[in-house]
């Protein structure tokens, strides 16, 4: 899928004259006249294949470079130090008129993109394509409308719904004017279309698939988007959230049945969790997935595995195999020889986030000073945090290191849980390439802070660098980056589940069981006991917020975090303030050592996030053109 979505610009330009791909126009921009060569388009294979791949073009590949997105940089688990446009999220800059990474209209001339191919991909007459193959592509654009509608609403809320309505663009622009749809209205429509396109023969199973056709959309994908779209929904924003009672759509004789109404639901409605629990279900009976282990009983292997084996049994959906290039330049410390650019790094707070090698997360909540409150029983000290002691470094199953090594380093990394160790790269410490090791300083002029591409909190993301190789050599590898995988999935319904107990909402006998079955599952491929057994006689609210935990640990870097504290509705807290990491204004007396001072929880960042940040605004233009868009809340 990776090499179609790669090549399809190209092959649609010099097959179709570049006519279709209109990607930089707004909703309401007007196209081309396209029927002229517009039924020879339907004759044959090829041209009728090109138009597939570019209603599937819209697909983002916000994974294939960590600059092209805003969802890690603006979240609280990461700083970014290069000048990139989540600056202006971070910093509370942006405005309807200067919104970064907008993609409404992107994403609009992907759904009609796609229903103009639906409308017609039944009329090819070429003998040499099947109907098996017909049913294919019209089965993957279909998913793909829902698709774009889903990956709008995660960032808008609720928008309009076109359904099969191709839009007459030689209309006049008061012709064209349209209100949006409510949340409900859009999460039913979505989950409709998915469900059909799941239970339809044409969507295939996981299970069997042939691996030419690793990337496409599948029965078990769109259960999984599904899943998450009905999580978000059963989640605080946008469940009886009066933040917005006062978003509504103007009155309109035109739009009747729109006129005047709520565009989010103002009443909470606790049974939507255990809709968001069978939906979760749904996708762990399909069958096709597992946790992805190596079969070596070393949780540091397995963890590392999910994104380092390419199309492995946990990723229910990655739509492209990335070159590995632009994630390991970005995380490869400027200490090591090669293309460096080492700037993405773990913020303190998720640092802090992981487990202690007991399965107890350490630190409760912090002083007003960014000091942290810590758990006794976890035996993390906060007193002697940044004193150095002799203790085992784990490398083996992460690097090409056969044994541990035992280093002199703060407490703080200390008897941690194997996620932390895969994931979090900390100074005064050696990064692994292939059978090579460089000694990192990211004190100030020390070899991982020597220009303005370094850490700004003084950690780099460890994760999703491949340590197998040696990129001095130019040997990066790929990525399957997982867009949606079971862990996800195991999580979605482990919080469901607890929220359902929480609210007295009825499940069905298993559920929770299954719910503690699947967590201990989870938890014993990290390594650790089950929760249960860690936590005995945890009340369910402290069992959400252990959930909670589990799932900033176990997502780490997967662009999950900045939507879960949006949808939780806590981004006001995690997101807006100080954003501390270790002080890298220290200076480093040589190029390789970390000097005491560094050693320091520092202010790395000042952020704001305000109560209207939590969705995006839509840009003026389309206001300015559309007199019945009602903008969201606060802009």
């Amino acid at each position: 899928m990776k090499r179609k979505i790669q090549l399809l610009k190209y092959a649609l330009c010099v097959a179709l004259g570049c006519m279709f791909l209109s990607s930089c126009e707004d909703f309401l921009d007007r196209q081309s006249d396209e029927n002229l060569t517009f039924d020879k388009i339907w004759e044959k294979k090829a041209t009728v294949k090109q138009y597939w791949l570019n209603a599937m073009s819209y697909l983002p590949n916000d994974n294939g470079s960590v600059g092209d997105n805003p969802y890690l940089g603006s979240s609280d688990e990461c700083i970014i130090a290069w000048d990139r446009a989540y600056r202006k999220i971070n910093y509370g800059t942006w405005n309807a008129s200067n919104i970064p990474y907008d993609r409404f209209g992107r994403m609009y001339n992907g759904i009609r993109e796609c229903n103009i191919f639906m409308q017609n991909v039944y009329r090819c007459s070429d003998k040499t394509v099947t109907k098996d193959q017909l049913d294919e592509w019209y089965w993957q654009a279909r998913f793909a409308r829902a698709y774009y509608y889903f990956l709008l609403m995660e960032n808008y809320g609720p928008v309009f719904l076109l359904g099969d309505d191709l839009v007459d663009f030689s209309a006049s622009t008061e012709e064209l004017y349209r209100p949006r749809n409510t949340w409900e209205q859009c999460v039913d429509y979505v989950v409709s279309e998915l469900t059909t396109c799941a239970e339809n023969p044409g969507m295939p199973l996981q299970a069997g698939l042939d691996p030419t056709k690793y990337g496409l959309a599948t029965k078990g994908v769109c259960r999984a988007v599904i899943s998450r779209l009905l999580l978000y929904s059963a989640r605080d924003l946008f469940n009886g959230n009066t933040t917005y009672r006062n978003v509504k759509n103007p009155v309109t004789s035109k739009y009747p049945e729109l006129s005047g109404v709520n565009l989010f639901p103002q009443t909470y409605d606790a049974n939507k969790w255990l809709e968001a629990a069978k939906a979760a279900k749904a996708v762990m009976d399909d069958g096709s997935y597992k946790l992805y282990r190596a079969g070596n009983n070393n949780p540091y292997e397995d963890y590392y595995g999910i994104t380092e084996v390419d199309w492995n049994s946990e990723l229910i959906w990655t739509d492209r195999r990335n070159n590995r290039n632009s994630w390991g330049q970005s995380t490869l410390p400027t200490g090591v020889a090669g293309t460096a650019y080492g700037a993405v790094g773990p913020t303190q707070s998720q640092v802090d986030a992981y487990a202690m090698s007991n399965g107890r997360y350490p630190i409760t909540s912090y002083q007003k000073d960014g000091i942290p409150i810590a758990d006794p029983a976890s035996g993390y000290d906060v007193n002697s945090e940044l004193q150095k002691s002799s203790w085992t470094y784990p490398r083996k199953g992460w690097t090409k290191q056969t044994t541990d090594v035992t280093i002199t380093a703060p407490n703080m990394f200390k008897d941690r849980e194997p996620r932390f160790y895969v994931t979090v790269f900390f100074g005064d410490n050696y990064w692994y390439h292939g059978t090579a090791s460089t000694k990192i300083s990211f004190a100030k002029g020390g070899n991982g802070n020597k220009s303005h591409d370094f850490s700004k909190s003084g950690y780099l993301v460890n994760r999703c660098y491949n340590h197998m190789l040696n990129s001095a050599d130019g040997q990066w590898g790929t990525i399957t980056f997982p867009l949606f995988r079971l862990g996800e999935t195991y999580l979605n319904f482990i919080e469901s589940v607890l929220e359902c107990k929480k609210r007295g909402v009825t499940l069905p006998g298993d559920y929770e069981a299954k719910a503690m079955e699947v967590w201990a599952d989870l938890r014993n491929r990290s390594g650790m006991a089950p929760i249960t057994d860690i936590y005995p006689g945890a009340t369910t609210d402290e069992l959400i917020e252990l959930c909670r935990k589990e799932r900033r640990v176990e997502m780490a870097f997967e662009c999950s975090r900045y939507f879960d504290t949006r949808t939780w509705k806590i981004a006001e807290t995690t997101d807006n303030g100080p954003i501390y990491g270790m002080n890298v204004e220290a200076a480093a007396p040589s190029a390789t050592v970390t000097p005491d001072a560094f050693w320091k929880r520092t202010v790395a960042e000042k952020r704001v996030f305000k109560s209207n940040h939590y969705l995006y605004p839509f840009s003026q233009r389309e206001l300015d053109r559309n007199k019945l868009l009602t903008q969201n809340y606060g802009w």
